[in-house]
């Protein structure tokens, strides 16, 4: 094992090699910059082509509406929060943008602290369209540039020009556009990282087959994979698959997503019962008592200690302080072998994206019908 102090984007930080063969080595910042006490002690994943510190910890913002988005973001750059992840979908970004842009103008810190992951959308997924969704999300943010740009899905709709959204048909199918290209769509954003607009590229429910293309043909390949991975879902195949790649796996839904059972179920009539209750499992309940910490605390700490990165989604000051609250403790080999043992492989997986009525019709749908339920 060895160690190597070192400066990155603003941050002091310790290099810890030995954890495996790996280059995405999990690094720990030991900056002198004035941090909340909560977050003595930031970890980081570094991105093997860049070298960029990619924060493990970082504030999921989907479904957060943006009349209450800016002053959450604001709060949470305030407590330590320094990964930021949003998308063109979730219908934020400008109020994040405000957000980042107030946090600099009153003295917290700089561009260069922070780490804004940002995604191309459904409609915008052609290489015509690329640089086009760009600027308008850069625009949105009020950056000159995003830490990282995912392919937000495999898919694409068509897009309707004047709101930017997907067309739907009369029959209620999204109308699909069957000509996606995922090498011809990588190259542009090859050519806007060149520009300076974008410092890494990456993509988002991914099937390993998909990934292995762009990799074969790009010049700058992927170096974040964000998909579902929760202890009900956790994908080890493909995690082992990102590993052997140098690929960080971002995982969304950390907690099992339960601010989405209410959503799903009034706007597309999921079942209650699709929504698994992880919080409230009495394996994590069992550790997080052993541990003096919540049930979320160990369900995200049972991840980063896997070197998966945890974007969990909170509007709760309260829940965004505790989720942060991850590094001070670390589970024996044992408790990390009974929440493996809660993998439902398929079965488990909440987000199959059938609630975009007709999608599975996609030849870029990524998953296999025969394995999952709608």
């Amino acid at each position: 094992m060895s160690i190597r102090l070192f400066l990155n984007r603003g941050l002091y930080c310790v290099e810890v090699k030995g954890f495996g063969k790996s280059k995405c080595s999990i690094v720990q910042s030991n900056t002198t910059r004035v941090y909340k006490k909560l977050f003595g002690s930031m970890k980081f994943a570094k991105l093997s082509q860049t070298e960029d510190l990619m924060p493990t910890l970082g504030l999921g913002t989907w479904q957060a509406s943006s009349d209450v988005i800016e002053s959450i973001v604001y709060r949470a750059l305030e407590l330590g929060y320094r990964h930021i992840d949003t998308a063109f979908n979730y219908n934020n970004e400008e109020a994040i943008g405000k957000a980042i842009k107030k946090w600099i103008a009153d003295g917290n810190g700089s561009r260069k602290d922070l780490f804004i992951t940002t995604k191309l959308p459904h409609v915008g997924n052609r290489a015509a369209d690329v640089k086009k969704f760009v600027d308008i999300q850069l625009s949105r943010l009020q950056l000159e540039y995003v830490d990282l740009y995912l392919i937000h899905v495999p898919f694409a709709f068509y897009c309707d020009p004047e709101t930017l959204t997907p067309v739907v048909k009369h029959n209620g199918e999204y109308d699909l556009d069957m000509e996606t290209d995922h090498v011809s769509i990588w190259k542009v954003m090859e050519e806007c990282q060149k520009e300076g607009r974008i410092r890494n590229l990456g993509l988002s429910n991914f099937n390993e087959d998909q990934i292995a293309k762009i990799m074969k043909a790009a010049s700058f390949k992927p170096q974040v994979l964000q998909v579902e991975l929760h202890a009900y879902f956790q994908q080890a195949a493909l995690r082992k698959f990102c590993e052997e790649n140098d690929i960080v796996v971002t995982a969304y839904a950390p907690l099992g997503s339960p601010g989405a059972k209410d959503h799903f179920v009034n706007k597309y009539n999921y079942s209650p019962d699709k929504f698994p209750d992880l919080l409230g499992h009495p394996e994590v309940k069992d550790i997080a008592v052993k541990h003096g910490k919540t049930t979320a605390q160990v369900l995200l700490r049972f991840l980063v200690q896997q070197k998966v990165v945890v974007i969990p989604k909170s509007t709760s000051e309260k829940r965004i302080k505790e989720n942060a609250n991850i590094y001070d403790f670390e589970l024996t080999q044992a408790e990390i072998n009974r929440l493996r043992n809660l993998d439902k492989g398929e079965d488990g997986r909440i987000f199959n994206f059938l609630f975009w009525k007709g999608v599975e019709k996609h030849p870029e749908y990524p998953f296999k019908i025969s394995e999952i339920t709608a």
